[in-house]
């Protein structure tokens, strides 16, 4: 896989489709291999404008090709989740949108507290065994549900990626999660790894977006939400990743891939880009390093808040028995 691959979410809603097959001849023409999507972006249709790109190249054998079922394509919630039924019906479903014969990563979108993860692994194997599916992976999981998933899972079946937000702004899953991939051999997929276009320098202190933005357009977008993202932790940040993009000549963006990208565990970061042009500069973050110290500025600048407990009180007391060691 290259480390950088192309989510696209954005296909059928802001991106149409002459973009959208632009942006994935670009993505390939550079050396990407790896095209991740899911059923529900644009209900399907974000699989369709892939399939339909796909079969004009004639294949995928040279690329990975990634989805992601869980949440309900129709006002009907019991046509979601990952009961046996549900997933069997949403690998076809996306087979058949993506007009291959395998989903080369195959991921649970989040966790179904309604279906016991067996039942979905176990589903997940007779997907494997009949050449539908050939790894599976998670995504949004909390620590203890991808500990649960890796623990009883068949072999074949067991997640072998795992997609969580992670960017310069959300750090929040080296508490758990990093530690549970490294340990456990689960390769990263970042995905928002711009904090939603936080990181790319585009808004500014005390002026709430406005206009074609993803802000300007909806203030209380997710967990990028303006309300949300505009503390003084946000703007130290990036004021740091500006004045390193500066003294680099690199974007803003750049820099905070860059970052991401490197971060222990990360197998490939997800580039979630509306344009050709937005590509283009998202792929300018390869093919250099930070040094240690733009590194370490940018860590501490960037440190999580982090609970006194279990994780503060571990930390200070293993400190001070190293102490009397």
């Amino acid at each position: 896989m290259s480390e950088l691959s192309l989510g696209t979410m954005t296909f059928g809603a802001e991106t149409d489709e002459r973009e959208a097959h632009a942006i994935l001849d670009a993505y390939v023409d550079a050396g990407g291999t790896f095209i991740d999507t899911a059923d529900i972006y644009q209900k399907g249709r974000s699989e369709e404008m892939i399939g339909s790109w796909l079969a004009a190249r004639g294949g995928g054998d040279d690329l990975v090709i990634a989805t992601k079922s869980r949440i309900s394509l129709t006002d009907r919630t019991e046509d979601g989740g990952l009961s046996r039924r549900a997933l069997t019906r949403a690998v076809e479903a996306s087979l058949s949108r993506l007009g291959v014969e395998a989903i080369d990563l195959h991921q649970m979108h989040c966790w179904d507290p309604s279906t016991p993860i067996e039942e979905t692994l176990d589903a997940y194997s007779d997907l494997i065994r009949a050449g539908k599916v050939r790894y599976t992976g998670a995504s949004n999981f909390t620590g203890w549900q991808l500990q649960r998933a890796l623990l009883v899972g068949e072999r074949a079946a067991t997640p072998v990626t795992l997609q969580p937000q992670y960017n310069l702004l959300a750090r929040d899953i080296e508490l758990e999660l990093v530690p549970l991939c490294l340990d456990e051999g689960v390769g990263l997929l970042p995905w928002s790894p711009l904090g939603g276009g936080w990181l790319t320098g585009k808004y500014t202190r005390d002026e709430a977006p406005t206009g074609a933005t993803r802000l300007g357009e909806d203030p209380e977008r997710g967990v990028e939400a303006w309300a949300k993202r505009d503390t003084e932790r946000t703007w130290a940040v990036l004021d740091a990743v500006r004045e390193i993009a500066t003294g680099r000549d690199a974007s803003p963006g750049q820099v905070a891939l860059n970052w991401v990208t490197n971060r222990p565990g990360v197998t490939s970061t997800i580039l979630g880009v509306r344009t050709v042009a937005q590509l283009e500069d998202n792929l300018g973050s390869t093919g250099w390093l930070l040094t240690d110290e733009e590194r370490e500025r940018l860590d501490e600048v960037s440190t999580p808040w982090r609970p006194d407990y279990p994780y503060g009180f571990i930390t200070d007391t293993a400190s001070d028995l190293a102490d009397y060691a």
